[in-house]
Order: C-alpha cells, then sequence, then structure tokens
C-alpha cells in the first residue's frame, strides 16, 4: 500500500521534534524544561520515533519492495512532538485540562498505529484486531505510569495528589487506546465486504473446465 502521500509530515513532524529537544538541550534552566526529565526525554525520544524505520528495515530484508508506511510513522511520531512543544510552549503549567488531553490523545494515536499496522499485515479480525489495540495501549501506557512513578514521584510527599492523577491517567489512556482500537476494527469490517466482493468477481470470472461440465449434468 502506497503511503507516500504522508511523508511530508512525517518528515515534518520528526524535525519539528529535533528542533524542540535541541532548545531544551540548549535551555535546561528554563522553567518549562526543569525538572521535566527532559534529559531521559532526549536520548528515549529519537529512539521511539525511529521504531517504525527498524521494523520495516527488518521486514524488507525478507520482502524487498515492501513501502514504507508513513501513515504508521507518522502517527508514532506525533505523540512524541505533542509532548516535547506542550512543555516548550508550557502548557502542562498553564492548561489544566492539556495532560489529560494528552494521555488521551497520545495513547490514540500510538494505538491507532499499533491497529494500522496488524489491520494491514497482521490479518486479524475486527473484534481481535480492536481488543489488541487496546491492550497493547493499556500496557504501554501503564509502563509510561512507571516512567513517570520513577522519575518524578517518588521524592513527591504529595501522595494522594499524585495517586488520583496517576489512576486519572491510566483510566484516559485506556479509554483513548479502546477508541483506537474500536477505529481500527470498524475500518477494518469496512474493508472485508470490499475485499470479499473482489474475490467473488476474481472467482466467478474463471473459465468452467470440463470438470464443471461433467458434475452439473
Amino acid at each position: 500500500m502506497d503511503t507516500s502521500r504522508w511523508r511530508p509530515l512525517a518528515l515534518t513532524a520528526k524535525a519539528a521534534l529535533a528542533a524542540l529537544l535541541a532548545l531544551a538541550v540548549a535551555f535546561p534552566e528554563w522553567d518549562r524544561f526543569a525538572d521535566k526529565a527532559m534529559g531521559v526525554r532526549v536520548a528515549a525520544y529519537p529512539a521511539a520515533v525511529m521504531l517504525v524505520t527498524l521494523v520495516w528495515a527488518l521486514r524488507s530484508r525478507r520482502d524487498r519492495g515492501r513501502p514504507f508506511p508513513w501513515d504508521v510513522d507518522l502517527l508514532v511520531t506525533l505523540p512524541f512532538l505533542v509532548d516535547v512543544a506542550g512543555n516548550a510552549a508550557d502548557l502542562y503549567d498553564t492548561v489544566g485540562w492539556f495532560d489529560d488531553a494528552c494521555h488521551f490523545g497520545n495513547w490514540a494515536l500510538l494505538s491507532a498505529a499499533a491497529g494500522i499496522g496488524l489491520r494491514r499485515w497482521g490479518g486479524l479480525k475486527p473484534w481481535t484486531l480492536a481488543l489488541t489495540c487496546a491492550g497493547a495501549g493499556a500496557i504501554a501506557a501503564i509502563l509510561w505510569e512507571f516512567f513517570e512513578y520513577g522519575v518524578f514521584i517518588l521524592d513527591t510527599p504529595e501522595t494522594v495528589t499524585i495517586y488520583r492523577d496517576t489512576i486519572g491517567d491510566l483510566m484516559l489512556g485506556l479509554a483513548g487506546s479502546t477508541v483506537a482500537g474500536l477505529l481500527a476494527a470498524a475500518l477494518a469490517r469496512r474493508g472485508r465486504p470490499r475485499a470479499a466482493a473482489d474475490q467473488s468477481e476474481r472467482g466467478g470470472s474463471r473459465p468452467r473446465t470440463a470438470g464443471h461440465w461433467i458434475r452439473s449434468r
């Protein structure tokens, strides 16, 4: 499947992410970057957004000519760009709902990336696809909360507030992943009748053999 129309957006998103990470490295003393584990982000985020390229390169060794999935690549890059851009614009500290929106939207984007990949190459049934996307997103959200706990929370005395925030983040991450999984399942279900019709049309156009005429007599 040719997804090259998404290439400009995917490359632009990566360039913007690199520029924002460079800004965080250049000005670590800014309040919007201070105590935000930007050093970890600078190391981890570039590796994360290259994951699609790595998987594609490994699969292409067995299937040469496989087109690069620019749509999946864009969906994987966007959550990391949104996170760093939110810090750069100081939205986490100035907009009360921004963190919750990120936990819902970013996990929806990542789960949508997984759903498109599984739909395209995994051959899963729609509801299996929905559950797989929701489960993968939930696991990723839990791992992210582990990361936040280790980096931000161990030295924080506000235990009750942090606990409520963590539970809320997990709920939003699961909700976003579930929505993305259901959308992927709906798209897969809508595509199945078309594929079946194409297969039926191809099957109906085959020439009848002598064996067919013998059996029909």
